[in-house]
């Protein structure tokens, strides 16, 4: 690998600064962010940016759309691309029938995995193999985008007066390239059995969060938070950055007569943590915290005996004393292994639906109070608990 280059529409600020530098130094990678001068659709910033993509002259390039989860089979890619070179490789997975209408369809040929048939989320069942917005191209991958930008600019010069035109530059990948090229021999399919997922709400995240730390349990167990002596009661699998501080393990009497009681007389003061924890950096975890599928970000504090369940919270934030915070989860049907996530909706028929409860960055909650299936905005200081609520 020879670059990292993200691109996007977004204004780049301090924070993505400071993330970009610290990937290149752990990755000893140059990692470069290429901002769009307007939205340019799954694959306009391919081809806007095609000079910078193709510096170098690279064998081939991956495209990683970035929010699905995955364990991201690249060398697994590269080989049946270097078995098989062709312009397109696209990386799918298997949904229920149901499911497979929110993604985009493909029907292979079993043989030789050329794609015959692409659509993007059809409104009838097409195929159970979808899209995992995972790609490895070829560099004459960007000349059929050179063929829509052209056809665009053609179709610019007819404009209506209604001036909803998107622009030559916006190339929908999906639409444009795949549908339009599928059964022409230049686009193939490479299946995994891997962890994959969508991230398109904040749900989606948690259940994300879920499948790396099961992911970290087979690849990379040094990383997972391990029971020790004195330590903080681990349940599964929990992520606990080092910088991090949980209080340790302990027992109080029930009162001065009970100061010398067994254990068994006692209160155990010790966190309990996981399954599907993460602890993010400078965290502070106070003692007796119950904290169970959540993501704690960066700076945040969860005083003593709060329970917080199905959440997460924001960067700097504070949960007082004896505090609940907990959402619903909205989880694939574990019974079915080819389920994925639902794009679920916040609200219906003008009520908000109970789901994960996200408190933004420097909320703070009292102690005493129960925040259950509410979103929280950043820096919002609360008196009194809520429930299925919206706290602006």
């Amino acid at each position: 690998m020879q670059e990292i280059l993200l691109i996007g529409f977004y204004q780049p600020d301090e924070a993505l600064t400071r993330f970009l530098e610290a990937a290149q130094q752990e990755f000893n990678l140059p990692i470069r962010y290429l901002q769009e001068f307007v939205p340019l659709g799954t694959g306009g910033g391919l081809y806007h940016f095609r000079d910078q993509i193709l510096a170098g002259g690279p064998e081939a390039f991956f495209v990683l759309n970035a929010d699905v989860c995955s364990d991201f089979p690249l060398t697994a890619m590269l080989d049946s691309y270097r078995h098989q070179p062709h312009p397109f490789l696209l990386l799918g997975t298997t949904a229920n029938r149901t499911q497979s209408l929110n993604y985009g369809c493909i029907v292979e040929n079993p043989q030789t995995h050329e794609v015959l048939h692409y659509v993007e989320k059809p409104s009838t069942f097409v195929s159970d193999i979808i899209n995992c917005g995972i790609y490895l191209f070829s560099p004459e991958a960007l000349k059929p985008l050179r063929d829509v930008f052209q056809r665009n600019q053609q179709d610019g010069q007819l404009e209506d007066s209604s001036g909803l035109w998107p622009g030559a530059g916006t190339i929908r990948l999906e639409q444009d390239v795949f549908s339009a090229l599928a059964g022409q021999g230049q686009i193939y399919v490479h299946l995994t059995d891997g962890i994959w997922s969508q991230i398109k709400s904040a749900g989606s995240a948690l259940y994300a969060s879920r499948l790396y730390l099961g992911q970290y349990q087979l690849t990379h167990p040094e990383r997972l938070a391990k029971h020790t002596p004195g330590g903080p009661r681990i349940r599964g699998n929990v992520y606990i950055h080092p910088t991090a501080k949980v209080a340790p393990s302990a027992v109080k009497g029930l009162d001065s007569g009970f100061s010398k009681a067994p254990r068994a007389y006692g209160i155990c003061s010790s966190p309990q943590l996981g399954p599907n924890v993460s602890i993010g950096e400078g965290v502070t975890v106070g003692e007796g915290v119950r904290l169970r599928e959540s993501i704690v970000l960066h700076g945040a504090t969860l005083q003593e005996h709060t329970c917080v369940l199905h959440t997460i919270v924001g960067w700097g934030s504070t949960v007082g004393r004896w505090a609940r915070v907990e959402g619903t989860p909205n989880d694939p049907n574990p019974n079915d292994p080819r389920a994925h996530m639902d794009s679920e909706s916040l609200f219906k028929d003008g009520k908000l639906l109970p789901a994960i409860t996200i408190l933004g960055c420097r909320v703070r909650i009292p102690a005493e109070v129960l925040i259950l299936n509410s979103i929280v905005l950043p820096h919002k200081e609360l008196s009194r608990s809520f429930t299925n609520q919206i706290i602006l």
